[in-house]
């Protein structure tokens, strides 16, 4: 599974009391398992009915971890208005211990925030998601060690040394990609993270590990502790690996197109608003989330990242109305999925290999959003 930012009760540095070191990347996103075929109830809070008290659709949207902005679109959507408008109330809930993709897959929530990589695992193991809206449109992971270990200045220098790992086989198909990719073998040893990617580092327990730009990267850069980062573009990783967006289930689009095309099309306004007033948007998610006690300062500076890196498609043309924003791009992420199915990164339910990358096109939609 593609790790995903910030999971829940891991965000120490980014708060106003903040800690030497935040718990670093905990993007951990639940394991799929053979449970998720198995678990087809509907939760109590998923789908989405009636209000008795007012005109407005009740729904739910899960979050992957904790709020961060990544999900900020969905925030700006609510404290805007654009929801109440689309005849929605969006109830926004903390991510359950099953995660959020389970949890959308057997309805015990309407929406969430995933991405299509995780969303092709699940479906090779019986699950009926598909993303309705992305986000993000180019890879933000990037592959770190500390800048004050001398021993790596180049992902070459991963060899033999130990990586931080949450246990994924793709997080491993990658690393060897990019050390072979720059003449070395694909060699290293592995630690599972306990609770901090960077505390793992400092502690010389591993050698290198997984961040994102757009938020651990913003924490290196402004807090600590200075890292020493590579992209996986640069070093033979084809696609878009970190294809973010918003999520829903087959059945829920099946019986009620009308609920999603109304949380679809006012989510898609909240982060074409975010995009256009990353200022604006960081000060919204900072005060719609108290529970996350996030620091504005760092959050405006993970807005700004954003916004100039274009992790989330070319402001101008988005602007100008030449790009609709959210389309799934489903060429560059199924680069990626080929990519992982050749390296045997893709297991069914019962953990034998796939060999055959699930089609991005069929786990996506576009017909949603507001062109």
């Amino acid at each position: 599974m593609r790790l995903l930012p910030q999971a829940a009760g891991l965000r120490q540095h980014f708060t106003s009391s903040s800690a030497p070191l935040r718990a670093g990347r905990a993007r951990r996103i639940i394991a799929a398992t053979a449970a998720i075929v198995m678990m087809t109830s509907v939760g109590a809070c998923g789908a989405a009915a009636r209000s008795s008290s007012s005109r407005l659709m009740k729904t739910t949207f899960m979050l992957s971890w904790a709020p961060d902005t990544n999900h900020i679109g969905v925030y700006v959507a609510k404290h805007n208005g654009y929801f109440k408008r689309a005849g929605l109330d969006v109830d926004i809930v903390a991510v359950a211990q099953a995660g959020a993709e389970q949890s959308v897959n057997n309805g015990v929530a309407d929406f969430a925030l995933s991405n299509l990589t995780n969303v092709s695992n699940y479906s090779l193991k019986g699950a009926t998601l598909k993303q309705v809206l992305q986000v993000q449109r180019k890879p933000s992971a990037i592959w770190c060690a500390l800048a004050s270990n001398t021993s790596i200045t180049r992902p070459k220098d991963f060899d033999g040394k130990t990586f931080a790992t949450f246990g994924s086989n793709e997080s491993d198909a990658v690393i060897k990609q990019m050390i072979k990719t720059d003449g070395g073998k694909g060699q290293f040893d592995k630690v599972t993270v306990g609770t901090s990617t960077f505390q793992t580092l400092s502690s010389g327990k591993a050698d290198f590990g997984g961040f994102y730009a757009t938020w651990e990267g913003v924490q290196a850069d402004m807090y600590g502790p200075k890292l020493n980062c590579f992209t996986e573009p640069d070093y033979g990783v084809p696609g878009n690996a970190d294809s973010i967006g918003i999520i829903t289930n087959d059945k829920t689009i099946k019986n009620n197109p009308k609920l999603v095309k109304a949380f679809t099309q006012a989510t898609q306004k909240g982060y074409e608003y975010a995009y256009a007033h990353p200022d604006q948007a960081a000060q919204i998610l900072v005060d719609e989330a108290p529970e996350a006690n996030l620091k504005p300062a760092f959050v405006k500076r993970s807005m700004h990242t954003i916004v100039d890196g274009k992790y989330w498609g070319d402001p101008k043309a988005i602007a100008s109305g030449d790009v609709t924003f959210g389309t799934n791009d489903t060429v560059a992420t199924q680069q990626y999925f080929d990519f992982l199915a050749r390296a045997g990164a893709y297991t069914d339910a019962s953990g034998k290999v796939v060999r055959t990358a699930p089609k991005a096109k069929d786990l996506s939609t576009d017909r949603f959003l507001s062109k």
